[in-house]
């Protein structure tokens, strides 16, 4: 009895159509429908020997709650599982819940000081009108003043952001004393990198002090952990928040990556590198579609706009493509791939079991316009620990920091990272607020790699920057093992002294 009634609220949310397809209109349940899915594959049923298809109809499907693809979901080579949209189909969240544009209106001040010791940064004194627009005006005339618990101030930190809760204003005359709320105070005043620059060679760091009238809402709309051969084509994926700077601040190692401990070596060095002062534990940013444990996924036409952090995570998988998809207003990353070593891991080790999680990805077609609107030190397309991956044929534009990044662990020992290619790419308009940018940007040893046949014009003259450090092609921290050639600027070749080097290997050739 209990089983003839599931099947009849099955039948009711979501009209099988003969032929292993499910078509779901709006309104009705999306999980309803996957689960009527994976039942079929757990009972045999003869519609899904040549593979089940969730259609969704056209309109809009608001997610209280993500759409999760277990293990049990998956299909098999000839028998996948594929959702798909008809045009025009949009998975969302609240419309309503609209993250907060970081862009400033009116142009970024630079900051006077910066004190680890009394973990302070002292800025040119607002004016007292600004001071009540932003404050308790009551508590103005006191000197000491108590912030609103929306305000907030973005630090620019060459080649990343941190957004500081405010937890206090000390009037000086002329200028004025910034405290902030924990945890982000202790990260950003422990940590040596990155930190704001005082007295760079192009100035100062700059910083926005601001109100924000974000608000929680949903940030996740479809996690797929552990299936394997699934496809989602001709997807919308629409309206998520980041509601990370509201609870906990941000305080940012590279890439986005929020760090959550991290503190200066009292005496520098370990075996793997001499040199090292720093110790960071990371997060991984949260995503509006994560894929992980996965094997044989492709994401196909799809269209991500309007994302409060990153698009898409490929965190961990063995076989598959993301192609022909748009991005458009991402708030984050707009494609991230691979492992960062996100704690429990110390970031700075050189690990050799992360590479093999995520490997023989293809990123190919794609169209990249306007990520790393709300997080500069996000990027367009990020691979970490990856490898046999291909990048190819994509259009980038529009970025506040890197445009495709390659490569992470800062070491030249191999890694398992090898056989990366970034080939016939055109990217532009990047490095539009931070510097130590690449329109391509590497890290590490990736024997059997290759850089070619990419476009790539000039860095973007970003307004804020410290220092000069924006290059077409990027070789941080001991890049080494790649192939570099018959890459293209302004209609003429990439000259190899227009490559900036950080520390590179022995083992680079570049190919006029």
């Amino acid at each position: 009895m209990t089983r003839l009634l599931l099947t009849i609220i099955l039948m009711l949310t979501a009209r099988c159509a003969l032929g292993g397809e499910i078509i779901v209109h709006p309104g009705q349940s999306l999980h309803d429908a996957l689960r009527q899915a994976r039942e079929w594959r757990r009972t045999g049923d003869p519609r899904c020997l040549d593979g089940i298809t969730i259609t969704l109809k056209a309109g809009r499907y608001y997610m209280q709650q993500p759409l999760f693809l277990r293990p049990e979901d998956s299909g098999t080579t000839a028998s996948p599982l594929v959702i798909r949209g008809e045009q025009g189909t949009v998975l969302c969240g609240d419309p309503r819940q609209q993250h907060t544009q970081l862009w400033p209106r009116e142009g970024m001040a630079r900051m006077l000081a910066f004190n680890k010791q009394t973990r302070t940064i002292t800025i040119p004194a607002p004016t007292r009108s600004e001071l009540r627009t932003l404050l308790s005006a009551s508590s103005v005339r006191r000197g000491i003043t108590s912030a609103n618990t929306s305000l907030e101030m973005v630090v620019h930190q060459r080649w990343a952001i941190a957004i500081l809760r405010v937890r206090a204003i000390t009037v000086h005359g002329d200028s004025v004393a910034v405290s902030f709320m924990e945890p982000e105070s202790r990260l950003e005043f422990e940590h040596p990198w990155p930190q704001p620059v005082i007295g760079g060679d192009r100035g100062s760091s700059s910083f926005l002090l601001r109100t924000t009238e974000q608000r929680d809402g949903i940030e996740q709309l479809v996690i797929l952990d552990g299936a394997s051969h699934v496809t989602l084509d001709g997807l919308t994926f629409e309206n998520t928040c980041w509601n990370r700077p509201l609870h906990q601040g941000h305080v940012t190692l590279q890439g986005g990556f929020p760090l959550i401990d991290a503190y200066q070596l009292a005496v520098p060095g370990f075996p793997w590198d001499s040199g090292l002062e720093n110790q960071a534990w990371i997060e991984r940013p949260v995503s509006a579609v994560t894929v992980r444990h996965a094997a044989h996924v492709s994401i196909s036409q799809c269209r991500f706009q309007h994302l409060g952090a990153t698009a898409l995570d490929i965190e961990s998988i063995d076989g598959g493509t993301v192609d022909r998809c748009t991005f458009d207003d991402i708030g984050g990353t707009a494609i991230m791939a691979g492992s960062f070593a996100e704690s429990p891991r110390e970031v700075h080790r050189p690990y050799t079991d992360l590479a093999p999680q995520c490997q023989h990805l293809t990123i190919k077609g794609n169209t990249i316009h306007d990520a790393a609107n709300e997080d500069w030190g996000a990027v367009a397309i990020s691979c970490g620990y990856v490898r046999h991956c291909t990048i190819a044929d994509n259009q980038v534009s529009r970025v506040n920091y890197s445009g495709i990044c390659v490569g992470w662990g800062w070491t030249p020992l191999f890694t398992g990272m090898q056989d990366n290619h970034i080939i016939n790419n055109r990217v532009s308009d990047y490095a539009r607020q931070l510097y130590d940018a690449g329109g391509i940007y590497t890290l590490s040893n990736q024997p059997h790699s290759s850089i070619r046949d990419n476009i790539i014009s000039q860095p973007y003259p970003a307004p804020y920057a410290t220092n000069d450090r924006g290059f077409r092609i990027y070789l941080d921290a001991r890049t080494d093992g790649f192939t570099i050639e018959n890459n293209v600027t302004e209609g003429r070749p990439i000259r190899r002294d227009e490559i900036g080097d950080n520390h590179p290997g022995p083992n680079l050739i570049f190919k006029q």
